[in-house]
């Protein structure tokens, strides 16, 4: 995707979900890790340039923090449609958010650990990988309880548990789920992309496991 595309849908996003949003501290909350994103990324553009299906899921994890972060997570009408027509109890957008907390950042990871070449593909790096994307995952449910801590009832909207109380749980289980899916479904593309991106084959200490090395030797 080019670069203007994909600035172009970001902030026509950005600036439809600003406009009368439910609760606009609650707009605030849910936006800002996609605006301190879109920071990052711009800095780092030129001396760490990503992948293009990275850019793509970064951009896919903005579009859903800003539906969120207008409607807030518990009321967002297509999934208010989903849960009356399969007889749920609650709107669960929510949990695709920590879906793609989970899908996002094991791809974001993985090519940071990959390139800078701190750990060898294999196995060790997909248990990295998901333990970063839980930590993660578990650093935000804090964020969420230090902000209800501060705010009072005025939390309610952005932690978005609807009376479940094992919220906080299942959102770290879906992050889970979500960097698993994002492994298993996505590492060769990935590995394709990096690959393209260094201009040849990846050095090899970040490109394959001991076992594998192991086997080429007399």
């Amino acid at each position: 995707m080019k670069t203007a595309i994909w600035l172009v849908i970001y902030f026509s996003v950005l600036i439809w979900s600003a406009i009368n949003p439910k609760d606009l501290a609650t707009w605030a909350l849910e936006v800002a890790p996609a605006l301190i994103g879109l920071v990052l990324l711009i800095w780092t553009r030129k001396s760490f340039p990503l992948t293009p299906l990275l850019y793509f899921l970064i951009l896919i994890h903005s579009i859903i923090l800003m539906v969120g972060g207008h409607y807030t997570y518990a009321e967002v009408p297509l999934f208010d449609w989903i849960r009356d027509a399969l007889h749920q109890t609650r709107n669960n957008y929510d949990k695709l958010g920590h879906f793609m907390q989970g899908f996002e950042p094991a791809i974001l990871a993985r090519e940071i650990l990959i390139r800078k070449q701190v750990v060898k593909r294999g196995g060790w790096l997909a248990f990295i990988v998901i333990c970063i994307c839980l930590a993660f995952s578990a650093f935000y449910e804090l964020i969420e309880w230090w902000v209800a801590v501060l705010s009072g009832d005025s939390a309610t909207a952005f932690l978005g548990t609807q009376g479940y109380i094992w919220d906080t749980q299942s959102d770290m289980m879906y992050a889970l789920l979500g960097a698993i899916v994002a492994l298993v479904s996505l590492s060769r593309l990935h590995d394709e992309q990096i690959e393209k991106l260094a201009g040849g084959p990846l050095p090899e200490g970040a490109g394959e496991t001991d076992d594998a090395r192991a086997s080429r030797q007399p």
